[in-house]
């Protein structure tokens, strides 16, 4: 079986849109795109490359396909070996739309029923980057095995977010970090099951009895 494994850029207040360049997705009128690149670092470059060492294929949204397979199949000089993996591996995209997928070794599949079905085959791990929209699903499903954290320090305000709308709760386990020299943190995580919850303590103050019934008669 298959590993799914998460690599996600994110701002300090959880930003991840268009950290690649000004042109790269400037919807909703977000005006910060390459914001990644000025604070980033070597210590950084060197984990993307790890990450991406091993045999892997790409599970992609249907946005974050478009972007690589406008860009990647294009470049050259120092880039020219990740464009090279990128156009070897097998890219996996989630879709619901019939639109042509031109980009060589690209494949169509329509929801998570087909993820679990590659996820229980053989072949190497499935690496997903960027794709934001795809994570709900992921794990409400239960397939997602690993996320990978980049929190750059830098502060964007607006813009698309990791988690969003139909987000499951549910709780993770650290299993690795560092910090780069530049001050980015890189962390990574696996789930971990439910949210569970607790308290500091119960008080039955009068003060505390008057808060409670204000907030269920929504005047608090």
């Amino acid at each position: 079986m298959r590993k799914i494994v998460g690599g996600v850029f994110q701002s300090l207040d959880g930003v991840i849109q268009a950290p690649g360049g000004p042109s790269e997705d400037p919807t909703g009128g977000f005006v910060h795109g390459g914001w990644m690149f000025p604070v980033a670092d070597e210590q950084v470059g060197a984990v993307i490359g790890e990450f991406f060492s091993r045999p892997y294929d790409l599970l992609l949204g249907r946005g974050t396909y478009d972007i690589f397979a406008a860009y990647w199949p294009y470049v050259d000089g120092e880039a020219a070996a990740m464009s090279e993996a990128f156009t070897t591996a097998n890219k996996y995209v989630l879709t619901r739309g019939e639109q042509p997928l031109p980009w060589a070794n690209s494949h169509r599949i329509h929801g998570m029923d087909d993820v679990a079905m590659l996820k229980s085959g053989d072949g190497p791990d499935l690496l997903i980057q960027g794709s934001s929209t795809i994570y709900p699903s992921l794990l409400a499903a239960g397939l997602l095995d690993r996320l990978m954290l980049y929190t750059f320090p830098i502060v964007l305000g607006c813009g698309k977010r990791l988690f969003g709308n139909g987000t499951p709760p549910g709780s993770f386990k650290l299993v690795d970090h560092q910090v780069s020299l530049g001050g980015t943190v890189i962390t990574t995580y696996e789930p971990a099951g439910p949210v569970e919850t607790g308290s500091f303590g119960a008080t039955t103050s009068a003060r505390e009895g008057e808060r409670q019934h204000k907030m269920k008669d929504g005047t608090w």
